[in-house]
């Protein structure tokens, strides 16, 4: 993928047009300018795992990265780390992806300390383990919630920033794990497991990418999802109590390509280095409107031709 000189976003993002009249009031530490010539770089959940040794990689080559988590301590170390190794620079930002207000507030406050937006990386994700139904505080199920919905809101409401920096690219770290969405029990209140709900978010990514790619066709803006390796050892992976079979970094050797390949089309999907067929509902149009509306009525966004707003009380 060629050198940008905007900000590259792995995520879907949302024309910002006069604002959502959200205060910036996600954390951060002191500000970090980049340079002319840097790519912006935002990774979520990228204080431990595989968000990391992409946020590691991305400032080995120079980049200025957005380093995202909950945790603020794992945030500053991952800071510090590259800044000191160089040559590119560092910025943390806490935020939680169980609270769409926080989304809102940490898509704002980027907004407002950046002006281009080059790559995003849709990294942040919670696994499933613990085996038990959990919810958020908006009262959504929770991998839903943490593994799509705040990715679609953090995406849509980003598109500006991502439009103005083209050529960019968006990339949703998605899971080889897919299950099919019931429209009619999507929270899966009846026979609930943590395996199928998080396929079944993991699958959302996948269709999300899909429908990004039709929308922005020829705008400069290219959008791809994998699954970037099978059981690596991360945290989520680590809960499960299952031994892993790939290492961090050929997961990260994954997601790097699908950042810098011209070899793709957008809104393909691979397994590893590979290009691969995700679960038939991802092909599915009639699916993914039904997915697109529910995540609209969800979140409380509204886009038409690249401008968004919000409804009103949400």
């Amino acid at each position: 993928m060629k050198k940008f000189t905007s900000l590259l976003f792995i995520a879907v993002g949302v024309s910002l047009a006069g604002g959502f009249g959200f205060a910036p009031e996600a954390f951060a530490q002191e500000p970090a300018v980049p340079a002319p010539d840097q790519q912006v770089v935002l990774v979520t959940g990228s204080t431990s795992g595989l968000g990391r040794e992409l946020a590691m990689r991305f400032g080995a080559r120079g980049d200025h990265v957005i380093v995202h988590g909950r945790n603020e301590e794992r945030g500053a170390e991952v800071v510090d780390a590259i800044n000191a190794a160089g040559p590119g620079t560092a910025r943390f930002y806490r935020a939680d992806f169980a609270s769409l207000a926080e989304v809102r507030s940490f898509a704002e406050t980027l907004l407002a300390d950046y002006d281009r937006l080059d790559i995003l990386v849709n990294n942040a994700g919670f696994g499933s383990a613990p085996d038990e139904r959990l919810l958020t505080e908006d009262g959504h199920e929770y991998r839903f919630q943490v593994n799509y919905l705040s990715t679609f809101l953090l995406t849509h409401m980003l598109m500006q920033r991502v439009l103005a920096s083209t050529p960019s690219r968006i990339v949703n770290v998605s899971s080889g794990a897919q299950r099919p969405i019931d429209f009619d029990d999507v929270m899966i209140e009846n026979n609930f497991s943590g395996g199928r709900a998080y396929a079944q978010s993991k699958l959302a990514q996948i269709m999300f990418t899909h429908d990004l790619a039709e929308e922005l066709e020829g705008t400069g803006v290219v959008v791809g999802s994998l699954h970037p390796a099978t059981y690596m050892p991360t945290g989520m992976v680590l809960r499960l109590g299952v031994t892993p079979r790939a290492t961090i970094a050929e997961g990260a050797d994954a997601v790097m390509q699908v950042v810098d390949s011209d070899e793709f089309e957008s809104g393909q999907y691979f397994s590893g280095l590979r290009q691969a067929r995700a679960n038939a509902q991802a092909y599915d149009a009639e699916a993914r409107a039904q997915l697109k509306q529910l995540s609209q009525e969800l979140t409380g966004i509204r886009c038409r031709m690249g401008r968004c707003r919000f409804i009103e009380g949400r």
